[in-house]
């Protein structure tokens, strides 16, 4: 039943939102050069890697690849970036990879290798023993996890030892519970948390 949901809204999302995802597009090119999608690794179910899609937000930079967090405000950040990640219009396009199976629209957020390394057996097998998602109970609770980060003295050290420690134990949570109403209440929140301006954030750009 969840993965037909996925795929009836996945598809019906993306042909509703081609003409708005254009403009953005043709925002993002006139913005700043360099492509419109930004793709990176992420690991997904069964510890698969996987290439996310997301809408570039960033400057196209070779220096600042290693850094995969996020800090406050980010120099890295372009103009049309600041708007489309505030409302987290950047994440839209995942609805690809929803369609492709490589995500679902409720799971725990899909990290990068260095990070799913740092997670404790056995709660990594049991995180990835699902469909990563768009969003999940993680996302709601730390949708302003960029300027919480801001404010620390060693945002690295913060998001490894402090941040992420909660959104496994989160996400945990989540994969033992899951159900279909309990997804529909977490995309409610997440959609109420968004259009009530607080520009939820994820870690990486």
């Amino acid at each position: 039943m969840k993965r037909a949901f996925d795929i009836v809204c996945s598809a019906a999302g993306l042909l509703v939102l081609l003409p708005f995802l254009a403009l953005i597009a043709v925002a993002i090119k006139l913005d700043s050069p360099g492509p419109v999608f930004f793709r990176q690794e992420r690991v997904g179910k069964d510890g698969v890697p996987f290439r996310i899609h997301k809408l570039r937000s960033m400057r196209v930079s070779q220096a600042d690849k290693a850094r995969q967090i996020t800090v406050g405000d980010d120099a890295r950040i372009t103009r049309v970036g600041r708007l489309i990640r505030q409302w987290k219009l950047d994440e839209l396009v995942q609805l690809i990879d929803v369609l492709q199976g490589k995500m679902s629209l409720v799971g725990p957020r899909p990290e990068v290798p260095k990070y799913v390394a740092l997670y404790p057996e056995p709660l990594r097998a049991l995180v990835l023993s699902v469909r990563p998602g768009i969003t999940d109970p993680a996302s709601i609770y730390f949708r302003d996890e960029s300027t919480i980060l801001g404010r620390a003295a060693d945002p690295e050290a913060a998001y490894r030892d402090v941040i992420l420690p909660k959104k496994l134990q989160l996400q945990a949570e989540y994969v033992r519970g899951q159900s279909f109403s309990g997804d529909l209440r977490i995309i409610f929140h997440t959609l109420a948390a968004v259009l009530h301006g607080s520009g939820q954030r994820e870690s990486q750009p």
